[in-house]
């Protein structure tokens, strides 16, 4: 059985960083892609950005190119999402979600069977 469990979210003045983790238990990391997507109030989910575990490449959301950054920690278990020069419109509900193998398709949430609690994340002006 797959676990994500997030922490990190919370209150922070625009401008300022924030880092998400996302503790997993469960099969070979090596097997799967995982992934940050995050909902606003009243807007539909949105991909963040994305990693294949193994290899370690990455994606992100133009939105938030250059200020957030996807990482892993395979001795950990733990996927993070460092966040910077955050702006109001970054305050969401941010998910961890893990696929097994490859995916052409990473950024759409269907491809993503495991999913996280949800963080909170807001952003004051």
């Amino acid at each position: 059985q797959v676990q994500l469990v997030e922490s990190g979210g919370g209150l922070v003045q625009a401008g300022g960083s924030l880092r998400l983790s996302c503790a997993f238990s469960g099969r070979t990391l090596s097997t799967y892609g995982m992934a940050w997507f995050r909902q606003a109030p009243g807007k539909e989910r949105e991909f963040v950005a994305a990693i294949n575990w193994n290899s370690g490449t990455r994606d992100y959301a133009d939105s938030v190119k250059g200020r957030f950054t996807i990482s892993r920690d395979n001795a950990k278990k733990t996927l993070y999402l460092q966040m910077n020069s955050l702006n109001p419109e970054d305050t969401a509900v941010y998910y961890c979600a893990a696929r097994i193998g490859y995916s052409s398709r990473y950024y759409m949430g269907v491809e993503y069977s495991y999913w996280g609690q949800g963080a909170r994340v807001t952003v004051s002006s």
